[in-house]
This record gives C-alpha cells, structure tokens and sequence, in this order.
C-alpha cells in the first residue's frame, strides 16, 4: 500500500489512510474501533471560550465556600483549598496532596495550557513550543477530576445534613459549573486539527511519504513509529529501536518499554494495598458520645440505612467494585499479553478502554472524607479525622491509574500479525 496520508490506531498499529470527514464527524479504526480522529466545526472557537469561561469560575470556585455546616448558631465553612490544608494539618500529607494535585493543580494547569495554545492560533499565530503544551495537555488529562469531586461533594451533603444545618456555598455551584464547561471544553478540543494547523503555519508535512509493504499492516510491522502525543508517522534511524518524534520531540519505540513489568508491579502493589484499604478505617469520628471509626462498607451502610440507597450503591461501584474490578482486570490484560493469547483481541481491548475510563470514579470516597474532614470541627462536640485506610485507598486508585497507563494495548495485537504464526 503507497503511505500517502497514513496513520496508525495508537491501540492496535493498524494502518489505515486517513479520510476528509463531513462536519462532526468521527474516524474509528476498522480494526479495533478506538477514535482516530474527529471533525469538529469551530472547534478553536468554542474551545477558547468554553475554556475562559471556566477559568474565570475556577477562580470563583476557589474564593468562597464550596458548603457550611452550623450547629447550635456556630458556623463552620471550608474552601477546597481549605479542606486540603486540614488534611496536611492533621498529618495526611498524602491525601491532602492528592487532593490538591487532582482537584486544583491539574486542572488549572490543563485550562492554562489550552489557553496558551488556542489564543495565538485564533489570530492565525503559533505559540512558542507548541509541542510542550500539547505534551502537558495530553499528560495532565487523566488528573483532572472535577466531575469526581462534585460527586464526592453530594455525597458528603447528604451524609452531613444528618448531622447539621448545611449551607451550600457559591462555590459549590461554581465548581458544578466548571465541570460542564470542562467536559465540553474536551469534547470540542481536537488535537489532530491543532497539529495540522501547526504544521501548515511551519510549512511541515503532516504525514509519512514513503511507501510500506501491503503485506505489513501495522506501523510496527512497518518499521514506522507512531507518536502517541502528535499522531505522526516517521521512520527510524537504520538498526535503532528508538528515536525522537520529528515533529513533537517525544521519545518514540515500537511498543512501551517494560510495558508488562512494569504493569505486574504497579498491578501486585495495588493489590497488597487494597486489603488494608477496606479494612482499616478511612475517618476516625470522635464526639460527645465516644469516638467511632468508619471503613469504606460502613459508610454504605449509612447511607443505605439513612433512605439513600441510590448514593450508597454509587459509593459502593466506585469505591468498592471498581477497584477490585480493575486490579482483575488489570491482571487479566498483563497475563493474556505475556502469555500471547490470540483470544478475543476485540474485546479484551475494550475491557482496556473500560479500566482507563473508569479508573478516576474510584476518586470518590477520598473527596467525601476531604469534605467531612473539614467541615466537622466543632471541638468538643465533634471532630472527624482521616484514618489510615484513607491513605491506603488513595494509593490503589492512583497504582490502577499509572497501571494502566504503564499497560501497551498494542501487545494484545501483535500475536495476531504475520511474523507470530
């Protein structure tokens, strides 16, 4: 097949030629059906907007109080930035960092550096190193959970309105706000029409121009590089395995190095720490009627005695079930890669996409026991504190999210090709 306009599916290699598309229209490989690529009318436009829209009411989210809690005329309010520092104050750097990383820094850093890249390119200019910002974009994606965190916060309200008054705060309904507009903000945000602006403004080809074999039908087989962050095509130095993206400067090898050892680890270290995570109690309540503790199945049970079942069994999917799910599938996908089954590849790979969606979901109980933390510090008559389950469920979240990453879905594939029989 001649290379005119190639590119590869970054989940199964396949080459495939690439199609002009209608308006709003979407490129799925034919091979696996992971998005190659869409048309998006405008999407510079609504992009920018959307995204300075949600800046200015990230700014606003952060400078009054997400909710407040009175008891007996006293008032106690909390920002998230607040709500964090409680957490370090009492000792759980750990959780308070990964609650300002996934709450406040991450996304702030992905409204910043969209902003960097769209405002020159609406008046026809490009930014300095484009290719850094668009890295940072696509590295920080993952790490930006405001629709977990309003989640976290409904349920934290429903369990504090058993204990006091509580006052919903402007922030509360800034950062609902924020989660709408980023989520549309990333579904009209196109990467592979960025890049081809870009290299219209630098006069570069957006594409490999060579010829391949028809008898080698993934980039792999190929001998062609294919960059995660830009897409592009390009071939290797003769007898190297490894090279630098001409286009974006990323690091480029056919397939993720270490990609199954470094699963296994992320995978057996989440797995040590998910027993401890449902054991050990994740806050530590103590009030004029004694001091209590509560695991994560205790806190569905709350809520399910309490008359709400519909967010207790939220709790418990994201809190309990999707871990556990993940980290066996997770171990399901590394075992059936080392192994090279050639069973089922189209299904095993949507059982990939299935463990990188979810993944962020399991965010939730950390942010519920963020806003519980902060809000129940009435001295003698209440206080609540993070436990150290809490810390260890971070953890597992966060190793079942890098596992993923760490996991090549190439490797499910390449069984399958010619040179396997």
């Amino acid at each position: 097949m001649t290379a005119m306009r190639l590119i590869a599916c970054h989940e199964c290699d396949l080459l495939q030629r690439e199609t002009v598309l209608g308006r709003g229209g979407s490129a799925r490989c034919r091979r696996c059906g992971a998005m190659l690529y869409k048309s998006l009318p405008a999407s510079v436009d609504r992009t920018l907007a959307l995204t300075l829209a949600a800046l200015i009411l990230f700014g606003v989210a952060n400078a009054f109080p997400i909710v407040g809690l009175s008891v007996n005329g006293t008032l106690v309010e909390t920002t998230l930035f607040g709500a964090a520092r409680i957490l370090y104050l009492d000792g759980v750097w750990p959780l308070a960092g990964l609650v300002f990383v996934t709450t406040l820094l991450m996304p702030l850093v992905a409204m910043l550096a969209m902003l960097y890249l769209l405002m020159p390119l609406r008046t026809g200019r490009v930014p300095k190193r484009p290719d850094i910002a668009l890295r940072l974009l696509r590295r920080v994606a993952p790490w930006g959970m405001i629709e977990v965190l309003i989640l976290g916060m409904l349920v934290a309200l429903v369990k504090l309105a058993a204990i006091a008054s509580v006052v919903p705060g402007i922030s509360l309904w800034a950062f609902g706000t924020v989660m709408v507009l980023l989520a549309a903000a990333g579904a009209t945000f196109d990467p592979h029409d960025i890049w081809a602006r870009i290299d219209v403004a630098q006069g570069r080809r957006s594409s490999f121009h060579g010829r391949v074999s028809g008898s080698a039908p993934t980039a792999a087989g190929a001998g062609l590089f294919v960059c995660h962050d830009c897409g592009l095509l390009s071939k290797p130095a003769a007898g190297t395995h490894e090279g630098i993206c001409p286009r974006c400067g990323s690091a480029l090898h056919f397939r993720k190095p270490g990609s199954i050892a470094r699963t296994w680890a992320f995978v057996i270290a989440a797995v040590v720490l998910y027993i401890p995570a449902n054991v050990l109690p994740v806050m530590d309540t103590s009030s004029l009627f004694g001091a209590q503790t509560d695991t994560i199945m205790s806190g569905v049970v709350f809520l399910w005695v309490s008359g709400s079942w519909p967010l207790a069994v939220l709790v418990f999917v994201a809190s309990i079930a999707v871990p556990m799910l993940k980290i066996i599938s997770l171990i399901f996908l590394v075992l059936t890669a080392q192994l090279r089954w050639r069973w089922l590849p189209e299904k095993r790979t949507r059982i990939y996409r299935v463990v990188e969606l979810v993944g962020r979901w399991s965010m939730l109980d950390i942010y519920v026991i963020t806003i519980l933390v902060a809000l129940v510090q009435f001295s003698a008559l209440a206080t609540i504190m993070a436990g150290p389950g809490s810390i260890a469920f971070g953890s597992v979240v966060v190793l079942t999210m890098f596992s993923a990453m760490s996991f090549d879905p190439r490797l499910i594939w390449d069984p399958l090709e010619p040179d396997h029989e």
